[in-house]
């Protein structure tokens, strides 16, 4: 009987294993179109890229040609003192992708893009769940007034990669409380919710349910905390559209909403590590071939990652290959 369930097991093994390498050959269906698009941060491209981030947005609005943004609209930026709040800088954002005609994700709540995720007031930090959660409410229903009018907004994303606990410095997901904020932003506005997951940890299962549309992220080369190495995920391009059927959501509901396009280091801010150790993870084949590879998804509408850095890397660094590559693709 043991020999019997050991080599049971090994066969099932077996068989995975064949499932697995199968789908490496499955060609997901391909769009007749693909569209792309940038996640801007305003406060990354500033502080952590020492960059003037006005020269910085309108370059990607103007040089680049994006036509697609997806905003983070951070907490600790627009109510630095509790009541009080600043929109100089989001309205400068908007405004001007207006005037070009360039669609905008705004992305709302406390957990955003960008470490470290969870972009809390210093004012909010010490107030217990209960009391911080009406505050997110009440911070969530004036930035949807106060840009909802925005014809360009194409939908609204709430919280970023809510179902990814273990990743930044956030607290425990409160899962209710994610439900109150989409139920909030469906009602103050009629475009689509847009709900984040990882492309690579995660079955989407839960974000399929709550949004209209479901972004994901596409990572393909990082750095490996635990075991310390770098290594490239071993992801199928017919997995995403896979987990897309799977839940019901058609690939035209499905976005890419973190392409790689920056490096993924060991030890950042990235300014401080070397161009080579940079160039392991991002560099203008790894651009190429990451671009190439998100488009094979069959995924249509794709958002690059790293638009600061590709600037940083030209005016900085004075290395414009990945910027001048990046222009080919938003001027198809």
């Amino acid at each position: 009987m043991f020999k019997k369930i050991i080599f049971i097991a090994i066969a099932l093994i077996f068989i995975l294993i064949l499932c697995y390498i199968g789908l490496f050959f499955i060609s997901p269906p391909l769009p007749k179109e693909t569209v792309y698009g940038v996640t801007f941060s305003r406060p990354y491209a500033q502080s952590a890229l020492g960059l003037e981030w006005k020269e910085v947005y309108l370059a990607i609005l103007d040089e680049l040609e994006v036509k697609n943004i997806r905003i983070p609209i951070y907490w600790n930026e627009i109510e630095p003192e509790q009541g009080k709040f600043y929109f100089e800088d989001y309205d400068f954002i908007f405004q001007e992708a207006q005037k070009r005609g360039a669609n905008i994700i705004p992305v709302v709540g406390q957990r955003l893009p960008r470490w470290p995720e969870c972009h809390e007031p210093e004012w909010a930090k010490s107030l217990d769940r209960s009391l911080k959660q009406e505050r997110i409410i009440t911070m969530l229903k004036i930035v949807i007034d106060r840009y909802n009018g925005y014809p360009n907004i194409k939908m609204w994303q709430v919280e970023n990669e809510p179902f990814l606990p273990w990743f930044g410095i956030c607290p425990k997901l409160d899962k209710n409380f994610l439900k109150k904020e989409v139920e909030l932003a469906r009602s103050k506005s009629n475009r689509p919710i847009l709900i984040t997951e990882s492309g690579e940890l995660s079955t989407w299962y839960q974000a399929s349910r709550l949004g209209d549309y479901l972004g994901t992220t596409l990572y393909r080369k990082v750095f490996e905390e635990n075991l310390k190495f770098y290594w490239t995920y071993p992801i199928p391009k017919s997995l995403y559209w896979i987990r897309a059927s799977f839940n019901g959501k058609p690939l035209d509901k499905v976005i890419v909403s973190e392409l790689q396009a920056e490096p993924w280091v060991k030890n950042p801010p990235i300014p401080t590590v070397p161009l080579d150790e940079q160039y392991q993870t991002m560099n203008l084949k790894t651009f190429k071939e990451n671009s190439e590879f998100a488009k094979s998804t069959g995924i249509s509408e794709i958002y690059l990652w790293g638009a600061e850095w590709w600037y940083w890397l030209k005016e900085k660094k004075g290395d414009p290959n990945i910027w001048n590559e990046a222009k080919t693709l938003f001027r198809r």
